[in-house]
Order: C-alpha cells, then structure tokens, then sequence
C-alpha cells in the first residue's frame, strides 16, 4: 500500500468502505451532485437492531489499498456504486458488461453492489432488478436515497453473516493465516503444525473479528476481541498485527469516549434517530444504540472493563506506532496512526505529545512519491499543526507545500497553487495583507521571514501573469518592512518596483482575488516620512479681516455666553480643530510638510497634491526631490478653492516609483498639526493702491504694502494722486474714505488731509481692469506755542504720508500702529513724526487710517 488515506480518524475503523464511480461517458457536474446525494446517506440505522452501520464514501480508492483489507477490515472495498448514462435500449448490454467488468476489480471484497441508469426509459426499464436502478434523468430520480439505504441494509446482513461464521470458530478447526501482501512470501515453507503458528493464525483472527464487530456495531465484542489478539499476538512477537491489535484496541476507545468524533466540524457524527434516554434504556450488553454510546455513560464504561482510559489510548498508539515502525512496508500504516492520535490529542488539547507524533510522521519513508502526493501529505501536515495551535510550524509545512506546486521536476509549475498555498501561510507568519496593521508602530513576527515570504508572493504573482499583483506585494514590502531592509535592498526592491510599474502602474484600488481575498491599498506615508503639517495663512494683503462699521449699528458679533456645567470634551483628534485664520475663494492657499527622505539615495516624487473634503478644490500638484537620508525639509503644496465654506486638509498623494499613493493623515504616526480645518469666505474684491509720490526709503512694514514720505513746511500745501485699480474679478459698487489721525505730540491742527471724491464715484462701479484716481490735499499746519523744543523738532521732523492697499472689509490688512512717542523724547536721535494713511474699500466703502 502507497497511497496514504490523510483524512482518517479512529472512528473510520467503525466504518464500511463504498466506492462510488461513475461509468463511461457520465457529465462530471452531474455525477458529483449525484454523489453528495449518495455521501448524504452516511449512517443506517439497521432495522429490528439497536445497532448502527456507518459508511465511508470515496470516489477514487487505489486498488492495492483493497489488498490490505483482511489486516484492517475498514480499508476493504465492501460496496460498489456506479452512476452511468445510457440513452437507448442498445447501449444497455454494452453498460451491463462494463458494470461487471468495474465489479471485478474489487471483486474478491465487495459484498454487494448497485448500478444506478439515468437516461434509459421503455421495456429495458421497467424489468424489476434488485442491483440496478433506472432514472429518465439526473434531475428526475427521487428515491436515490432511499436506493442507497436499502443498498447498505444488504451489506449490513453480509458482515453479520461473516463475523457469525469467524467468531463461531472451534478450537479444533484449522484457523486460515491471515496476511497483509509483502508477507506471503515469508511464510512459504513453515511448520503450520507448530504450537507458534497456530496462536499467530489465533491472534490475527482474534483481530479480524474485532474489526467485525466494531464494523457491525458490537463495540463490546470488538473491545474484548481486541484484548484477547493483543495477548495472543504478544506471546508470539507478531508485532506488525500486535501493532494493529493496539490501533484496534485504541479506535474502539476513542469511539466510546468521543461519540462525536475526532475528524474535526467536517467529519462530525450526526445524531442518533432515537433520543439518548430511549437508548440508554434498550441497551444490552454487545449492542450499541444509535449514536454509539447509551445515556448512561458512566454505567456504560464501568461494564466495559476492556475500554482504555484517555490517558492509556495514547500510550497505546504510542506502542502501536513503534510495532509499524519495525516494518519498512508498513509506512503508509504508521503515518495514518500517527494522524489518528493526533486528531485524539487534539481533542484531548495535549499540543506538546501531539507534536511528538507529527515529528515522527515528517520523517516515515513512504518511498517515491509524486510531486501531487507531497504535495498532498505536506499541506495535511500543515494542517494538523494547526489543529493543535502549532501556527508558524502550520505555516512551515504549507510553505514547503507551496513550493512543491513549482518544483523543478514539474513539467507544468502550478503557480496559481503555490500562490493560493503561500497565501495561506501569512497568519502563522504574523503577517497581514493590510498595510494599516502596520501602522500602530510595533512590529510581530521575524521580519527576515516575512521578507522571504512576500518576496516569494512577488515572483509567484508575476509568474501567474498578474504585474499588477506584483506591484501590490512589492509596494507592501517596501512600506512595511523599509526599517529592515539594508541599503543594497532598498535599492534593488525600488529598482523591481520601477520595471513592474513600466508595464502596470500602481494606484490605490482594491484588488480581488478569485478565492474572495482582497488586497487592500497601500500609500506610501514612508516616501516621503511626514512630521508636521500646517495651514499657512494668506499673505497679509490677501487676508481677510471683518470690518465692525460695517456689521451694522447695535449689532455684535460675539456669541452669547451660555454656562454649563457639564465640560464637553472633544473626542475628535487635534487635527480636526479649527484654525482661527479664514481663506478665500479663488485665490491660492499653502499647507507646509515637514518631510524627510529616509532612502539612501535621491527620492523623486512626482505629482504631489492635497487631498481635501468639504468645498471643491483645485490642487495644484508640486515635483520634488529630496536629497538622500535628508533631514526635515520644507514642502509647500498649493491649491484653489472653487467654492466657499469649511475646507478639511485629509491628506496628500503622490507619486512615487510609479506607485500613486493616498496618504491619509488619520493614518500617519507621529505628525504634530494644528489643525486641519479652515474657513473659506466666498471671493473678495481686490484693488491695487499707486500714489504720485516715491516710495519711502525708511518706512518698511509687512503691513504696509505702499508707503510714501513727505516733507513740508508749516503751512505748506501739497497734493497726492491715489489710483485704485481693480485686480480682482469681483465689481467694485461704492467707496467711502476715511482718515484717522494719531498725534502724541499734539503739535497738529486743523484739517490734515481734504479730498473730493464726486468724480471718483462717478466712476463706479469700477469694474475688473479699471481704475480710478482720488485727489488728496495734505496741509501742514503746527502749532509753535509751549514747544521749547519745537524748531530742534522741525529742524529733523517731516511729514510722511503713507498709503496701504485696498481691499474688501473681509480682507482688511491694516491694523493702525501708532508710534507712541513720548514728550520731550531726544532730539538727536533723528526721529521722524510720520503721518501714515490706510486706505480700504469694499462693499461701497473705502476706509482711511492714519497716524502720527
């Protein structure tokens, strides 16, 4: 025997084994429903009989397993199932011949077999057989169920009859040998006379019938059979048959200790048809009731003295194990003892003796396999592992499974396989798929192996055929294990990444996988690393300011103040506070990165922009490139708003190594910002202020966008031409200006300043692109009385006018600044008395502020 059963458990030594197979030409879709119908009938409950007959169905069973069916009788092919078509009355002498011809290959252990006919309707069907059924089709056969049934009531009366007629032997007939194939050869030629043979030929007998009758139900029968070949087999070292006296013994065990079986959710038992109290109340000695075990579970053990304990069912197992293990050809046996014991121990949650017996099966020599049978044994392997809580040793063997699906010896590699088992292995690993599992700053797992692992997703993805998968897995290694990788690999992983997005760019969708995995995005927040964040505020003759003459008169702005005693705490984060400064619409707003470049080489980002919500916003995408491992540097990105009211600053993209990235802020760590929300005010006029005077050389403020000085003498009149032009794209209606003076001296006197503005407001409205003039008569008028320091005052002083920009209420720049000086300050010091005049308008308006 070659081929291992990797699904068996104790309870499958209770079982019958049918194969169903289908016959010719038969739709393969069609037969597997057909055979989920047939696997639904998986235990009989026998009539007049409180026993139960469990089934075990396979559609394909190795021919040289059958041989090995007299050494355990649960292996024995005893029921045959074929499913074929057949459409005309001529076909069917040809079906019946093929249906022997099937029934001949496991014809020296099937107890009985049916033919099940779909297609097939006139006199050919109508004949009443008991072996074979006839449908008119596949969707049309209402009683399959019922058929099987029936089918497995037969094969119940067989193994009665067999294990009466093996059980009743006397003491005086000769006992048949039993032998598994690689031993015929070795008993050629020896004394069957002898004292030796005849208790071997006992005690493999002994065996038999216990196979029976756990097979026919008769659990207590079986458990002491068991005991007495465990005795005989003993006496006379027989170890390969003492080895499965042993199993034997252990099945019977564990099937009375977990009724509901070892095989995991999948394989459980399904429920008796009687309730356990009725149960409990037929049972009699060498019957079991309906799901194996009677009400009384205590009462039960306690009759059946022969049942081993949880403890010694391993130990048994253990000496089983090493009995098989004394026999090279018996490596298929060994390794489906040692699954068994370790769905058991599992049961039992003792990890530790469970991986003992998995270690002992990594290294049984079952000869050649092929790569599908490796294939095959490592991912059960894994799979065991997992049962017992063994998640990286789990990971381990599927990896190496993984492998096999491309090993060289394949003339086709199954890539998609080995990605699919790769996949599989990223939990033992401590490793996700999900880039936001990364970000909380801690790292679990060995990095040099998860390296190894997604290097090998990489290149398995792109020997699918799939670049874009690729790109994912190669931009995730490079965001999540950057802090691992040495230099010379961050140059070769950037490198890789560059030639895979030459052909598939990368972006920020979702990707889905055939199996329903999906492969989340992953922005690059570490190419760049960002710091800190911050809104600039306009320039200052760009910022809107609200004017209070003009909110209205007996109106405030300041909310009422409301007292209450319960404190609400924001349970936002600080970047969602709002920032005390406004923007405008349509005109240019910054945000500041602090970023730096932790790559060992220049990092080029392309494409870099702001990611906003609340209003439409044009982002003005920015090119950088930063200097390799820089430390923090500067990044201003611009954008327009379209429309006005609350913008929020999410975040940013970019464009790096052919990979587009949306990097949320939520999502950085570590990055200080002052917030993150700001006011948009709707679009503001905007005027632009040019006098007839020169600039002043000694007057240089950021308030002051114009500034001219001046001087005259004591009564002395000047004029001064103001041009307001309209920059902006919003109509200027009407324009009031005024003037303010601030003396600390009050050497002044009289009207400072006259204008006439009937001819500018004619002008109005002043439209985008024009503009218009304001006349402006300054007179010096100084009062010399009670000065003695006066004429040493004149001697330096002048008069300076100053004239500021023009803007909207809710763009004010200005903010008066008197120059307080006090009386009597030292006349050398070459001080100045300045007059400055600010000039505003908005919303037919035009505001003047000056001082002194």
């Amino acid at each position: 025997m070659s081929v291992p059963d990797y699904m068996q458990c104790a309870e499958d030594h209770q079982t019958v084994l049918v194969v169903v197979q289908p016959m010719g030409i038969v739709p393969e879709d069609q037969f597997f429903r057909i055979y989920k119908r047939i696997t639904g009938v998986s235990q009989v409950s026998i009539r007049d009989s409180q026993r139960v007959l469990f089934i075990r169905y396979r559609h394909h069973y190795p021919p040289e397993n059958n041989d090995w069916g007299d050494f355990q009788t649960h292996r024995k092919v005893v029921g045959l199932i074929s499913v074929t078509s057949c459409t005309t009355a001529k076909e069917w002498p040809q079906t019946s011949e093929r249906f022997h011809g099937q029934k001949e290959v496991f014809g020296s252990t099937l107890y009985d077999s049916r033919l099940l006919v779909f297609g097939l309707q006139g006199e050919v069907a109508e004949q009443q057989r008991t072996d074979v059924a006839f449908y008119p089709s596949y969707d049309d056969c209402p009683d399959v169920e019922k058929r099987v049934e029936d089918f497995v009531e037969s094969i119940f009366i067989v193994l009665e009859s067999k294990r009466l007629d093996r059980a009743t032997d006397k003491s005086g007939d000769k006992i048949q040998l039993l032998c598994v194939p690689f031993e015929k050869k070795d008993f050629v030629g020896l004394d069957t006379d002898s004292r030796h043979y005849k208790k071997r030929c006992q005690g493999r007998m002994r065996k038999h019938v216990g196979d029976l009758c756990l097979q026919a139900g008769m659990l207590q029968d079986a458990l002491v059979h068991y005991h007495m070949a465990v005795e005989l087999l003993r006496s006379v070292n027989d170890f390969l048959w003492l080895g499965a006296a042993l199993e034997g013994l252990c099945s019977a065990s564990v099937i009375f200790h977990y009724p509901g079986g070892t095989a995991g959710k999948s394989g459980a038992r399904k429920p008796g048809v009687s309730s356990a109290a009725d149960a409990g109340k037929r049972h009699r000695p060498g019957a079991l009731t309906t799901n194996g075990i009677s009400a009384d579970t205590s009462t039960e053990i306690g009759r059946a003295k022969n049942c081993l304990s949880q403890e010694d069912i391993i130990e048994k197992y253990k000496e089983a194990i090493s009995n098989y293990g004394k026999y090279k050809s018996a490596g298929v046996i060994e390794l489906e003892a040692c699954i068994k014991a370790v769905r058991v121990l599992a049961i039992q949650k003792r990890a530790m003796e469970a991986s003992e017996f998995l270690q002992n099966a990594v290294y049984i020599n079952l000869g050649q396999l092929s790569e599908e049978e490796k294939i095959q044994r490592y991912s059960v392997l894994s799979e065991l592992y997992e049962l017992i809580g063994f998640h990286r040793k789990s990971a381990f063997f599927k990896r190496v499974a993984a492998m096999q699906c491309v090993a060289p010896t394949i003339p086709e590699p199954g890539w998609k396989a080995c990605y699919k088992l790769l996949l599989e292995t990223l939990p033992g690993y401590s490793l996700s798929l999900d880039p936001k599992d990364f970000s909380k700053g801690t790292h679990r797992g060995w990095a040099a192996v998860q390296l190894r692992l997604l290097h090998e997703l990489v290149y398995a993805s792109r020997r699918m055929g799939n670049p874009g998968l690729s790109v994912r897995h190669l931009s995730f290694l490079l965001q999540t294990m950057l802090d691992f990788l040495s230099d010379q690999e961050k140059k070769e992983v950037t490198q890789s990444l560059e030639n895979y997005t030459s052909k598939c760019p990368g972006g920020m969708e979702v990707i889905s996988l055939p199996d329903g995995l999906k492969l989340p995005p992953v922005p690059f927040t570490k190419l760049p690393i960002v710091r800190s964040v911050s809104l600039l505020t306009l320039p200052v003759s760009l910022r809107p300011h609200k004017v209070k003459s003009l909110l209205g008169q007996g109106m405030s702005s300041a909310s009422p103040f409301i007292y209450s005693p319960i404190t609400m705490h924001s349970r936002g984060d600080e970047r969602s506070k709002k920032i005390d400064f406004q923007w405008v619409q349509g005109d240019v707003c910054e945000v500041q990165l602090m970023v730096y470049n932790p790559m060992p080489f220049e990092l080029r980002v392309e494409n870099m922009g702001l990611l906003t919500s609340g209003v439409d916003f044009e982002s003005l995408p920015a090119a950088l490139s930063l200097p390799a491992e820089s430390g923090l540097y500067p990044v201003t990105l611009v954008g327009v708003p379209r429309t006005a009211g609350n913008i929020t600053i999410n975040g940013y993209h970019t464009s790096v190594f052919g990979v587009s990235s949306d990097c949320l802020l939520e999502g950085l760590v570590g990055v200080k910002s002052s917030g993150c929300m700001v006011e948009v005010v709707p679009s503001l006029p905007r005027l632009q202020l040019c006098t007839s005077l020169p600039r002043s050389a000694h007057l240089s403020s950021e308030d002051l966008s114009t500034s001219v000085s001046l001087q005259l003498f004591n009564g002395e009149t000047q004029q001064l031409t103001i041009t307001l032009e309209n920059i902006g794209a919003e109509m200027l209606n009407t324009l009031e200006l005024t003037s303010k003076t601030l003396s600390t001296k009050e050497k002044l006197f009289g009207e400072f300043l006259t204008w006439d503005l009937q001819d500018a407001l004619s002008h109005l409205p002043l439209k985008s692109g024009q503009s218009v003039s304001i006349p402006v008569n300054i007179s010096a008028k100084l009062d010399f009385s009670g000065q003695e320091n006066l004429l040493h005052d004149l001697n330096d002083d002048g008069i300076s006018v100053t004239g500021l920009p023009v803007s909207s209420p809710l763009r004010q720049v200005l903010k008066p600044r008197a120059e307080n000086k006090p009386v009597g300050t030292d006349a050398s010091k070459n001080e100045f008395n300045h007059v400055k005049v600010g000039i505003l308008a908005g919303q037919g308006k035009c505001y003047n502020q000056s001082s002194r």
